[in-house]
């Protein structure tokens, strides 16, 4: 009886797991949903002026570290984009890995004669769990009442939404959040999105939104500010890859391009190995290049609100979902620009070719 049970059961959980693979959803990560109504190179957005980048970069402080924070900081500083100040945060590492990553970047620009924003370390755990107000939080604040700023946000928003908190004057100094987060109800986060030969079975949900899975509640507080918000999602950076060819355009560039892309070099090794790409996605890179180049993006405006999604269909949790209203249980949501596609000119403006 017990034998028979067993097979039994083997029996009906492989054919629901070939049901499970065999769908759309887990062979691709993308659920139904209708169409947004996107705007080629818009909305026109106000000009950026003066930046602040608020990071998680852990380019290389480990193995498998992804280096878009480090490409994207580098990237404006050498362009000469009027960056104010950095702040570290917590996410694709420890807000401590994460100080002493930026902390050394900073100094490699600075031996690299670029002209250096200070540092600052930002909050280091999730908004709720921190009892005092950041260095980086303050300096933030202080760069607000300097007047306008263009937020870049390449890790949670924990350290913004402890700046603004309780701050109307400051929040209206807020030209754009740009933000890297948001997906479309469905998507089911994978580094193939159906397109690599490698991971389980072709796809399944192994990555998370994690900008907001490590904070939702950070989320939340800056949707109920009402302010002037980007959202550059996972998908605005799968039409670009960084392949071996262009890490080595890249460190020709200067020494600290040259370092960066050293660091990249585990990072691209895990996607062509595990994955199956012949490169990686630069996403937080992206989002830096939509502050001075958004008319290389297609965007929509539309809604944005947090729900409760399921991980492997059984574990509840947070997500930042585009293309609805807030709901009626009352989760907090606002109005944002949307850009999940971007031109081809793009990849050459983050890797001139020779």
């Amino acid at each position: 009886m017990r034998l028979r049970t067993g097979l039994l059961l083997g029996v009906l959980s492989a054919a629901a797991l070939f049901t499970i693979t065999q769908t759309r959803l887990w062979q691709t990560g993308r659920g139904a949903v209708a169409p947004l109504d996107l705007i080629a190179g818009g909305p026109a957005i106000a000009p950026v002026g003066r930046i602040w980048i608020d990071t998680d970069a852990a380019c290389g402080a480990v193995s498998r570290t992804d280096p878009d924070d480090c490409f994207a900081i580098v990237w404006l500083v050498a362009r000469g984009a009027d960056v104010v100040g950095i702040s570290t945060s917590f996410g694709n590492a420890s807000g401590e890995m994460v100080a002493t990553t930026v902390a050394d970047l900073a100094r490699a620009m600075a031996q690299d004669g670029m002209a250096v924003p200070p540092v600052f370390v930002g909050h280091q755990s999730p908004l709720l769990e921190t009892s005092s107000v950041s260095p980086g939080a303050a300096a933030l604040r202080d760069a607000l009442h300097d007047g306008p700023l263009t937020v870049l946000a390449l890790g949670p928003l924990s350290t913004i939404a402890s700046a603004l908190n309780g701050q109307p004057g400051l929040q209206a100094n807020v030209t754009r959040l740009v933000a890297v987060m948001g997906h479309r109800a469905g998507h089911l986060f994978h580094p193939s999105e159906g397109r690599g030969s490698g991971a389980l079975l072709g796809h399944g949900p192994f990555f998370r939104d994690l900008n907001v899975a490590v904070d939702p509640d950070a989320v939340r507080a800056v949707l109920a500010m009402d302010l002037p918000v980007t959202l550059i999602p996972y998908d605005a950076a799968t039409d670009i890859m960084i392949t071996a060819t262009d890490l080595d355009l890249l460190a020709a560039q200067s020494p600290v391009m040259a370092r960066v892309s050293l660091t990249a070099r585990d990072w691209l090794a895990y996607w062509t190995a595990d994955i199956g790409l012949r490169g990686f996605y630069p996403f937080d890179w992206v989002a830096a290049a939509y502050l001075g180049h958004p008319a290389l993006f297609n965007c929509a405006e539309t809604g944005a609100v947090m729900a409760r999604e399921w991980a492997f269909w059984a574990l509840p949790r947070a997500g930042l979902q585009v293309g609805a209203a807030p709901d009626d249980a009352g989760e907090a949501g606002a109005m944002v620009l949307y850009c999940p596609q971007t031109a081809d000119a793009l990849h050459d403006l983050l890797v001139p070719p020779l």
